[in-house]
C-alpha cells in the first residue's frame, strides 16, 4: 500500500477531518459525541461507518485520508490490535510526511506513554494475534504508533467532551474550515 498523497498545493481538500478510531471501542460513546461536535461546528468530518472486514483498507478510505485537512486519531484500548486501524495509521502518517497534513492524537482511556513506548495490556496482548504479518509490516505500524504517540494530543482522562465545552484543539480546529 503504498503513499500516492498528492502534494499540499495540488491536492483539493473535500473533508477538514478524517476520523481514525475502533469502532468496538468508541463508535457509540466518544466518537458519537465527538462527530456530533464538529458536526455543530460545520466541520466536514468523514468516518468509516459502514466497516468490511478485511487484510487492507479499501480505496476510498485512502482517498479520504488523502483529502483530509486534518486526521484524529483516537487511541483507545483496542485500536492497536486491528490491522485495519494500524494500516490506517500507516497511511495518515505517510500523508503526514508528505502533505503536511495535520494530525491531532486523542488518547481514549488509555495511557499515552503506553502508546509511546508500546506496553500496556492492550499493546503487548495483540503480538500472538499479528504473529502471521510479515517484519516489514509489524515494523511500519510499530513505527506509526511510536510516532503518532509523540504528536501532541488530548489525554481524555484529564477532561471530558461534553455538551456545550470544547477542547481547545476543538476550537482551533473550527478556525481552519
Amino acid at each position: 500500500m503504498g503513499c500516492s498523497c498528492s502534494t499540499a498545493s495540488s491536492r483539493k481538500n473535500k473533508y477538514d477531518v478524517f476520523l481514525s478510531f475502533r469502532g468496538e471501542d468508541t463508535r457509540d460513546n466518544f466518537t458519537s459525541h465527538l462527530r456530533e461536535a464538529l458536526r455543530q461546528k460545520k466541520i466536514k468530518t468523514y468516518t468509516d461507518d459502514v466497516l468490511e472486514r478485511g487484510d487492507e483498507i479499501s480505496t476510498a478510505l485512502v482517498e479520504a485520508i488523502k483529502k483530509s485537512k486534518v486526521s484524529i486519531i483516537i487511541f483507545s484500548k483496542n485500536y492497536a490490535s486491528s490491522s485495519w486501524c494500524l494500516d490506517e495509521l500507516v497511511q495518515i502518517l505517510r500523508c503526514k510526511e508528505k502533505t503536511k497534513q495535520k494530525i491531532i492524537p486523542i488518547f481514549y482511556g488509555v495511557d499515552p506513554s503506553d502508546f509511546r513506548k508500546q506496553q500496556g495490556n492492550y499493546i503487548n496482548t495483540q503480538s500472538n494475534k499479528r504473529s502471521k504479518i510479515n517484519k516489514s509490516k509489524r515494523r511500519a505500524w510499530r513505527d506509526a504508533l511510536e510516532k503518532a504517540a509523540n504528536i501532541s494530543g488530548w489525554d481524555s482522562r484529564n477532561t471530558s467532551l461534553s455538551p456545550g465545552q470544547s477542547p481547545n484543539w476543538l476550537k482551533q480546529l473550527s478556525k481552519m474550515s
